[in-house]
């Protein structure tokens, strides 16, 4: 099956090289390289293809507010050029304007609270659907048919979810497990339908968003800190067998430690996902800036490799993402035996 896939991506290359101008899907002439940036940002609009001088994208809306306007709402297609054609170049450029880096501001230089519905919030809406679909799938086929043998969508989720059950939640937190299994199955499922969905073509890159990931992560210090008992906290500010004088130095390495951890867990995700992005796309660039057949081959081939990398990569980030927080959660409602 890999092998046929392999062929298939080779020829459709070698047929896309063969009918292309060399400035086919790069875009500007004077920027062969501009795309895998603005694949990897956020946008007010979704850009899924550029056929010829034709974009492909789909208008999102604005949301805006301000004291002094109040709510206002719009389409990013208003800030359209007609002319043009570019993104940016809005019409009423006296009121708001979207610049180079995709970012908005009044030009007046007044404040505003932006609630826009961006590409990746989009694309978070699309994975939360996605998620809901599948999960309320499998608990309509359980609702209906007991504990046989699970069917269909069933059949998928639940290897996964016994796995994170017994694997992650109860080898990592121990007795009182089973509080805390929805909240890593939310996790795992979020992040994993997540990388994957993000390696379509046209996909948003929403786990290689720093805010999703920071959210992830504050959500993580939030439950394990809040189910913290009395032995975590003691640990964190009187640890047991230090000498009182060294406490000055122990204490706030340890209240340090609270926010490092989650702190990795939001770089770890957002840069494994974002640098296989821009490896993929930085592949497929270099067809463009060498204008060359047999790059374009080699590219498919290194492009086709790397997205089979990419499909492990997701399911990794998403499991090491989820043991982390189990683990953290462990230690802190783990009981200590006293002797």
């Amino acid at each position: 099956m890999f092998r046929k896939f392999l062929c298939l991506s080779v020829l459709f290359s070698a047929f896309l090289l063969t009918f292309s101008t060399p400035t086919f899907a790069a875009g500007d002439e004077e920027d062969k390289t501009g795309f895998i940036m603005h694949h990897i940002k956020d946008s007010y609009e979704w850009h899924f293809a550029t056929l010829g001088h034709t974009h492909v994208t789909l208008p999102l809306p604005v949301i805006l507010y301000s004291s002094d306007r109040g709510l206002e709402f719009f389409m990013s297609s208003d800030f359209q050029d007609p002319e043009t054609h570019k993104f940016g170049e809005a019409f009423g450029q006296d009121v708001y304007y979207i610049d180079d880096h995709e970012h908005l501001h009044r030009a007046d230089g007044g404040s505003f609270i932006d609630f826009s519905i961006t590409k990746n919030v989009a694309m978070l809406f699309l994975v939360v659907i996605v998620m809901g679909y599948l999960v309320l799938s499998a608990a309509s086929h359980y609702k209906k048919n007991g504990v046989s043998a699970p069917k269909g969508i069933a059949s998928f989720l639940e290897p996964i979810i016994i796995f994170v059950r017994d694997e992650i939640a109860q080898k990592s937190i121990g007795p009182k497990y089973k509080k805390f299994v929805p909240y890593l199955l939310t996790l795992f499922f979020f992040i994993w339908i997540g990388n994957l969905m993000g390696l379509l073509p046209g996909a948003a890159n929403l786990t290689g968003n720093i805010a999703v990931t920071a959210t992830l992560a504050v959500l993580t210090f939030i439950i394990v800190n809040v189910n913290g008992n009395k032995e975590y906290w003691k640990h964190v500010f009187m640890t047991p067998g230090v000498p009182v004088p060294l406490l000055l130095v122990i204490v706030p390495v340890e209240i340090i430690g609270l926010f490092t951890k989650p702190f990795a867990l939001m770089v770890r995700l957002f840069v494994a996902i974002t640098a296989g992005h821009i490896v993929i796309l930085a592949f497929i660039a270099l067809v463009f800036i060498f204008e060359s057949y047999a790059i374009g081959v080699v590219s498919t081939l290194m492009v086709t490799f790397l997205n089979v990398i990419e499909l492990l990569v997701a399911t990794i980030q998403a499991y090491v993402f989820t043991l982390f927080t189990a683990m953290y959660i462990g230690g802190a409602v783990a009981e200590h035996e006293h002797h």
